[in-house]
């Protein structure tokens, strides 16, 4: 129960890939309507300071000209000309709101009866007011907490104008963002939803399929395969998982099929490695051993001693194809104490003299002290006679396709069985090789 907790609690392959894209997704709609958003307020703002500048431009010609045209002794007329351009232009929309003041800060006319001169407009103005009376420029000044920018204009006779003007407002900018910004999240989320569908089905799945069967070859099923068509890695990757199967059946097989003694590999394997030369048109040699004397050994010592002669047997053949052999020469068991070596066949004598070497030096270790200075020992024949039987020795037979054609694994069989009978008459370890160039099994008896 835990085990199956703890895999509900996993995010799969699909759910990363699905969060990831809608994390993907959230950033690139952020990125996007901030870029949008950005723009539309430049904009905006750009608008307005062009507008900001031609409202004030003309506010300033007008408010200058009704001056003029009015003496200064008529101060209630002009302040009404006055009153009335800026109505005029404030109404059109050309000004935003506007407040009209003196050098004290009295205030003549204003568009808003909440409309006030802050402490910062009072030392804007008092330093505009210091300017000579000539200088006649336009005083901008940003208002960043009210988004809004105020135009400090002079006119005639003291008297200074200050116009707000909107900057440009963020809601303002996103309504007017909004239809793109909607369109870019549908497309944005229907590319996602194509995309993890792909993913799906080009990634997601196949590795899915890898990983069921994966879990059957695991539990045993090695006949398993994948059949992965993408065209690319994974389809690579499908192919090595067929290939790991194969190799993985062979070598199970090798592994059923090896002498639980020894490990090395048995008959089926050795059929297969024989036949495999054969059919590769190779030059090879079968060196076929067989231990002399070793049932009346394995009948005095007992049967673990018995199994201590033929591993070190395994451990003699297993050496000398390390040290003298090359790739792929190749040991077998074929049971007891019937070994075998495939070889090259320039190799073979070399190895038969380090076997024969060996063994004869090391297999002295299983003999008690008296039965080595007696040099035989004692015990009953096949037919219940006791016999004295010599020390051990290593009956070699070799069966090669180097001097004659060799066309089948039962030929070597036969050959090996007919120069074993050779070898083991003779009465040392030694070697025996088949050298009859007749074809079998037509071939000429082997020498006495």
């Amino acid at each position: 129960m835990r085990q199956t907790g703890e895999n509900m609690a996993k995010i799969n392959l699909q759910g990363r890939l699905i969060i990831l894209m809608v994390v993907f997704c959230i950033i690139f709609i952020a990125i996007f309507t901030s870029i949008q958003v950005y723009n539309q307020l430049s904009r905006s703002i750009d608008f307005n300071y062009y507008k900001a500048r031609t409202g004030a431009l003309l506010l300033q010609l007008n408010i200058n000209h009704a001056i003029r045209e009015i003496p200064p002794e008529n101060l209630s007329q002009r302040n009404q000309k006055i009153k009335e351009v800026i109505n005029a232009l404030y109404s059109s929309g050309v000004i935003g709101d506007t407040l009209i003041f003196t050098k004290n800060y009295e205030t003549i006319y204003s568009t808003s009866k909440f409309l006030q001169l802050g402490q910062k407009d009072k030392e804007t103005a008092k330093e505009i007011f210091a300017k000579p009376s000539s200088d006649e420029k336009i005083y901008p000044y940003v208002d960043k907490q009210a988004r809004a920018i105020k135009l400090f204009i002079p006119v005639q006779e003291g008297l200074l104008v200050r116009v707000e003007y909107d900057l440009g407002n963020l809601y303002k900018a996103i309504n007017e963002v909004y239809i793109p910004i909607m369109i870019t999240i549908i497309a944005v989320i229907a590319a996602n939803i194509f995309l993890a569908l792909l993913l799906s089905r080009t990634i997601i799945s196949p590795i899915s399929i890898l990983n069921t069967v994966t879990s059957e070859v695991a539990a045993g099923n090695l006949d398993r395969h994948v059949n992965i068509k993408t065209g690319d890695e994974l389809e690579e990757l499908a192919n090595t998982f067929n290939y790991m199967t194969v190799e993985l059946k062979k070598m199970k097989q090798k592994a059923e099929n090896a002498n639980p003694l020894t490990k090395l590999p048995g008959n089926i394997v050795i059929r297969e490695e024989v036949e495999k030369r054969i059919k590769n048109n190779e030059k090879f040699m079968v060196i076929y051993c067989d231990l002399d004397n070793f049932k009346a050994f394995n009948d005095k010592y007992g049967i673990e001693a018995g199994d201590k002669a033929i591993q070190l047997t395994a451990e003699i053949f297993k050496e000398v194809v390390a040290k003298k052999g090359k790739a792929p020469d190749f040991v077998g068991h074929e049971g007891g104490d019937d070994f075998l070596i495939l070889t090259r066949p320039e190799r073979a004598k070399d190895m038969a003299d380090y076997i024969i070497l060996e063994f004869d030096k090391r297999v002295r270790q299983f003999y008690s002290k008296e039965d080595l200075e007696k040099g035989f020992i004692e015990a009953k024949s096949r037919q219940g006679e006791t016999m004295k039987f010599p020390i051990m020795t290593i009956s070699l037979a070799g069966v090669t396709n180097e001097i004659r054609p060799i066309t089948s694994y039962g030929e070597v069989t036969n050959i090996a069985a007919e120069v074993k009978k050779k070898v083991k008459s003779m009465q040392q370890s030694c070697l025996f090789i088949d050298q009859r160039k007749a074809p079998f099994p037509a071939g000429m008896p082997l020498p006495k």
